[in-house]
């Protein structure tokens, strides 16, 4: 079982975007990336709102999280979230590894 965090970033005046570019440049992704359990971490702009950025996280389970939330990179995400005055959504979702095959029909690989 695995955990997925989406998290939607909003701000003002390219605030999102600029707190994914910091958060990349300053090496602080592939940090997280690099933690034990960390699945995925990628940051994704809507076309419908260019004021939201959308980073999705996942990770293998809730332990990996919680190391995740006490590590010192953490204060780093809260130091730059408060930089850039942005305000968050998110959505939670445990994995499920089925697929029915009436639904495999629609996947193109």
């Amino acid at each position: 079982m695995s955990i997925t965090v989406n998290l939607r970033y909003k701000g003002t005046d390219g605030a999102a975007k600029r707190f994914a570019e910091e958060m990349t440049k300053s090496g602080t992704v592939e940090k997280i990336r690099n933690e034990a359990g960390n699945l995925r971490y990628e940051y994704y702009q809507s076309f419908d709102d260019p004021e939201t950025i959308l980073l999705i996280d996942s990770w293998e389970n809730q332990e990996s999280i919680d190391v995740h939330h006490a590590s010192p990179m953490m204060q780093t995400i809260m130091d730059l979230r408060e930089k850039y005055d942005l305000h968050m959504t998110v959505e939670r979702y445990v994995s499920d590894t089925s697929m029915p095959d009436k639904d495999a029909d629609f996947i193109r690989k």
